[in-house]
């Protein structure tokens, strides 16, 4: 079995014809990327593929299209989990009826990037996009405890989600994000902040998502994913344990989003500097555990 290392480096500014194919179901596509090992690259909706000559990229000799695979649509919900499928648009994710555990995730999908974009970006893409580290749904994903099911040559395998983003780019040849399983216990509850330069629409400087188990008023198990900051999305295991047997006041939040600045080594940008980006963490966690607080009042 062959190891998919990226394809070769291609000039910006050359014209570059990928051929397209459509493969009949997931098998024939896990097959055909197998096959094609480093000449080929799958192709989900496209918004991150069409932006590799603009980052001087890799491109594909051959692409193979997944939006035609039935398997890979669709969210299904279940008493204690949901599962979404890898080829799920942000707009329909957006539009899901789903319970508090999934707010912060919904959210992120609402905010995302612009209407045309988010008619067409998929869940899957956004996690298989190596080198984004602005990607919404993957903070609220790893804050979700989501797990990624990958499809492959030897079948299908259950991966946390935090080391299949560290093991992208050992990803072997074949291997597809089929789905993602994210819990729903009934006490839990998620919200997202972002932050970008101008207004909505453009890619996050920095992003909080929080997902807290509540029992009475006291904050019983967090996680905090921060996104943008570094080079990769990650959980702040220090702001986590900040919120574990607090309130969920916004003082409680500051602390935990100056923990997560203390924990995390920021990346430099064109569009923010690193310690901007730190600075700016206390902030987003206090909005969003704001919002958290909001909801509950209101379903009381």
């Amino acid at each position: 079995m062959t190891t998919a290392s990226p394809p070769r480096r291609t000039d910006p500014g050359a014209i570059t014809r990928s051929e397209v194919r459509r493969p009949a179901s997931l098998a024939d596509a896990i097959r055909e990327l197998a096959e094609l090992g480093t000449d080929g690259a799958p192709l989900a909706g496209g918004t991150w593929v069409m932006r590799a000559p603009l980052r001087g990229a890799p491109v594909a000799r051959v692409y193979v299209a997944l939006d035609g695979l039935a398997e890979l649509h669709g969210i299904r919900t279940g008493d204690d989990a949901v599962e979404i499928g890898a080829m799920v648009t942000h707009d329909e994710l957006a539009a899901l009826d789903a319970p508090p555990a999934l707010a912060g995730l919904i959210e992120a999908a609402r905010r995302s990037a612009f209407p045309a974009v988010r008619s067409v970006a998929t869940v899957g893409g956004n996690i298989a996009a190596v080198g984004f580290p602005e990607a919404d749904l993957v903070p609220a994903l790893l804050a979700a405890e989501a797990r990624v099911v990958v499809a492959g040559p030897d079948g299908e395998r259950t991966e946390d989600l935090a080391g299949h983003l560290a093991s992208r780019r050992e990803r072997l040849a074949g291997e597809l994000i089929a789905r993602i399983v994210v819990p729903t216990p009934a006490a839990r509850r998620s919200a997202f902040e972002r932050l970008t330069v101008r207004g909505g629409g453009e890619y996050a400087i920095a992003s909080v998502a929080l997902s807290v188990d509540i029992e009475g008023a006291t904050v019983a198990a967090a996680r905090v994913g921060v996104g943008g900051v570094e080079e990769i999305a990650r959980l702040s295991d220090a702001a986590a344990a900040v919120l574990v047997g607090a309130a969920l006041d916004d003082a409680a939040a500051e602390r935990a989003g100056q923990a997560a600045a203390d924990e995390c080594t920021a990346r430099e940008g064109l569009d923010a500097p690193g310690w901007y980006r730190l600075a700016v963490l206390p902030a987003l966690a206090r909005r969003a555990a704001a919002t958290l607080t909001t909801a509950d009042d209101q379903q009381k």
